[in-house]
């Protein structure tokens, strides 16, 4: 049986360039992430962390792959107890312009068969990349409620 794996793909009117700085900008990932901060210096092997508005760290793991403005790729586990026996997944960000479109790919794949953090992922990042593409296309996210995501 095959691991289970996330893919979900967007077109977003923007640039690529706009688009890796909304995906790496730890400044910019507050406004469409919940309120997280992305921390990395985004060096392969290097630290990553999702950091909350009280500074505690939400998830973290390491920066697998990083060429602007084309793929990054990070794994990480959320640090929650809920989570606290699951294996970092590797999430990879595809960016592939199309005139004034981009079109963003994202795979989250690595999880173990009846993986928590899968079903968690599931639900959050359609509801991330959404707000994500409302601020790069309207200048605003999208207010989701995080209890709406059920995590």
């Amino acid at each position: 049986m095959s691991k289970p794996e996330f893919v979900y793909v967007t077109y977003i009117e923007t640039t690529p360039e706009k688009l890796w700085h909304a995906l790496t900008d730890g400044d910019f990932t507050q406004r469409y992430w919940f309120g997280a901060r992305l921390r990395s210096d985004w060096k392969p092997g290097s630290s990553f962390e999702m950091v909350r508005s009280d500074g505690s760290v939400s998830d973290a793991g390491k920066v697998v792959e990083y060429d602007p403005p084309r793929r990054l790729a990070y794994t990480f586990v959320n640090q929650s107890e809920k989570y606290k026996n699951e294996l970092p997944a590797l999430a990879t960000f595809v960016l592939e312009p199309y005139g004034k479109l981009v079109k963003l790919t994202l795979t989250h794949q690595g999880f173990a068969d009846g993986s928590k953090f899968f079903q968690g992922i599931s639900k959050g990042w359609p509801a991330i990349l959404s707000s994500l593409k409302s601020i790069l296309e309207t200048g605003q996210p999208l207010e989701i409620p995080y209890a709406a995501l059920n995590m």
